[in-house]
């Protein structure tokens, strides 16, 4: 049969790496709910910058793993690296099932960064190659409400188990049968860099200007430097709710089951929300949706030093989690436009290199301001980072021209002399 781009046309393959993404995001909502908790209870640790240096590991090693993984994706195949990332997750549930000490925690959260940062690349980097040019919003909302959809029912019912049976050994069992049946998926997967090839081959003829650099993603092309520090603000926040909004629920007396509603409600809005967001980054600048996701992100994130009911914290959650639809899929979309097709996987693996080590950033500042000035200033803190990065957005950031019939998606965004 031969190669063509869109949904339609690949749709078998799509629909299994969408499943297999599922399995992905169930990997790390698997620690959404009972980590935190875990470090208090089990390993006895005080300070907040020891409990989130699970976190700061793992999105150190998820950022590398990003970055080598759109490096490599052209040289060793997208699903050989799917399949890698998959054989280091396979070990991740029977560490944190089996842990003695809180070492044995942080390196599983090595293996896990280097499984979601293999994997979850590869699947975006293939579903990019299998969309085409026309469809990439709607591609990317797919594949991230799969994987976040999927983060919250493991954070929901990881919270369940754990408030019924205990925090070990049962929440892990369901990692096992995640790791297993994702590892299985990912052999029946097929490479893509035939649908790369016949892109390029399409793509009209124009000028081309010098490769992208590292910096060129980092930040001097005004919008993949734009995009890319609001992914790392995005995660930086999205860290800090991740070890730290569960101690502040705990803190106000909600109960174990509550916090992990309160925790799979937020990636499930956003999971959810992307099936709608994705197709408006098809069809709107994707200037406005990021500008206005980061601003309810910050907005959202200030508000929750006001609350103080569970149904307060239940709205927010709800909101912040629609902030972060609007810029997920719009993230990718974003740099898969402003990329020509041979540098797309090599600008994705940059972005997503700074987008995830947010995740350690974040850890790393909210911990310390915690540690020195109390939860609420490092809560306060992040949001007014997050209104920042959407200001730096609305300052940076300018609207391509409509993509017509005969326009490349990568049109207009050879290198700025900025």
């Amino acid at each position: 049969m031969p190669i063509q781009l869109g949904l339609r046309a690949n749709w078998p393959q799509f629909a299994l790496l969408v499943v297999v993404n599922a399995f992905v995001g169930g990997m790390v909502g698997l620690e959404r709910t009972i980590l935190p908790r875990l470090a208090e209870q089990e390993f006895h640790l005080v300070a907040r910058s020891a409990i989130l240096s699970f976190i700061v590991v793992f999105g150190l090693t998820k950022a590398a793993a990003n970055y080598y993984a759109g490096a490599w994706a052209g040289r060793v195949g997208r699903k050989n690296l799917l399949v890698l990332g998959w054989v280091f997750g396979l070990p991740v549930p029977l560490l944190l099932l089996w842990a003695p000490s809180w070492g044995w925690v942080i390196a599983a959260n090595v293996l896990l960064g280097l499984n979601q940062g293999l994997a979850w690349s590869s699947t975006v980097v293939m579903k990019m190659d299998l969309a085409g040019p026309r469809q990439r919003g709607l591609a990317m909302g797919l594949n991230e409400s799969a994987g976040y959809l999927a983060v919250a029912a493991t954070a929901l019912a990881s919270g369940w188990l754990a408030s019924t049976y205990g925090l070990r050994p049962y929440p892990f069992y369901l990692g096992i049968g995640l790791a297993v049946l994702g590892l299985l998926g990912s052999l029946l997967v097929r490479d893509t860099r035939a649908h790369v090839a016949l892109e390029a081959a399409q793509a009209p003829a124009g000028p081309v200007g010098p490769p992208l650099s590292f910096w060129d993603v980092s930040w001097r092309h005004p919008n993949l430097g734009s995009v890319t520090q609001a992914g790392l603000i995005n995660n930086l926040n999205d860290g800090m709710v991740w070890g730290l909004l569960p101690l502040l629920l705990a803190g106000k007396g909600f109960s174990l089951s509550q916090i992990g509603a309160v925790a799979a409600l937020y990636p499930a809005v956003w999971g959810v929300g992307q099936l709608l967001t994705g197709p408006l980054a098809d069809r709107f600048c994707k200037k406005d949706l990021l500008y206005w996701g980061m601003l309810l992100q910050g907005a959202v994130l200030l508000a929750m030093l006001l609350a103080d009911s569970y149904a307060a914290f239940l709205g927010l959650a709800a909101l912040l989690g629609a902030g972060t639809a609007l810029v997920y899929p719009t993230f990718l979309a974003a740099v898969a436009e402003y990329a020509p097709a041979p540098q797309r996987a090599r600008s994705v693996g940059i972005f997503r290199l700074w987008r995830d080590a947010g995740y350690a950033v974040g850890a790393l500042l909210t911990g310390v301001l915690a540690d020195a000035f109390g939860l609420s200033t490092a809560l306060g803190a992040i949001g007014g980072l997050t209104v920042l990065s959407a200001l730096v957005i609305a300052r940076r950031m300018y609207c391509l021209p409509e993509v017509g019939a005969t326009l490349p998606p990568a049109a207009g965004c050879g290198r700025p002399g900025l």
